[in-house]
């Protein structure tokens, strides 16, 4: 007699591997495609669960989903050590990282849509 049970367990657990090695799978062709873009990938200790790109000093961290690599936060600035975030201070943008800030500059400003751009467009890109 099979008990049903039994066999749901081994099935769940097989196909949870799969599902696994998929994901893994797609994140490794979706960082692939990032390398190959010019896109240095980092990591980040105050981020342990994310996966950093950089490229002209701007920065982004990327999570892994069941759908593959996705943004994880707003991309910013390299700030001495840090991830600058766009904020307003004195009536004038600048990233910021703690008590560091580097002028948004509007040649800066365009540089970071276009990585952003470019990141998004390669994380979606079909494999």
């Amino acid at each position: 007699m099979i008990h049903w049970f039994i066999v749901c367990a081994v099935f769940n657990e097989s196909m949870s591997q799969w599902i696994n090695e998929s994901i893994r799978m797609d994140s490794a062709q979706q960082l692939a495609r990032l390398y190959q873009s010019g896109f240095d990938i980092q990591t980040f200790e105050r981020f342990p669960r994310a996966v950093g790109v950089v490229r002209d000093n701007c920065i982004a961290l990327l999570e892994t989903t069941p759908e593959g690599l996705k943004i994880a936060a707003t991309p910013g600035w390299r700030v001495g050590e840090g991830i600058g975030v766009l904020v307003q201070q004195g009536g004038r943008q600048v990233f910021q990282f703690k008590s560091e800030t580097v002028e948004a500059t509007p040649e800066r400003l365009e540089t970071l849509r276009r990585f952003r751009e470019e990141l998004e467009n390669l994380l979606t890109a079909a494999a």
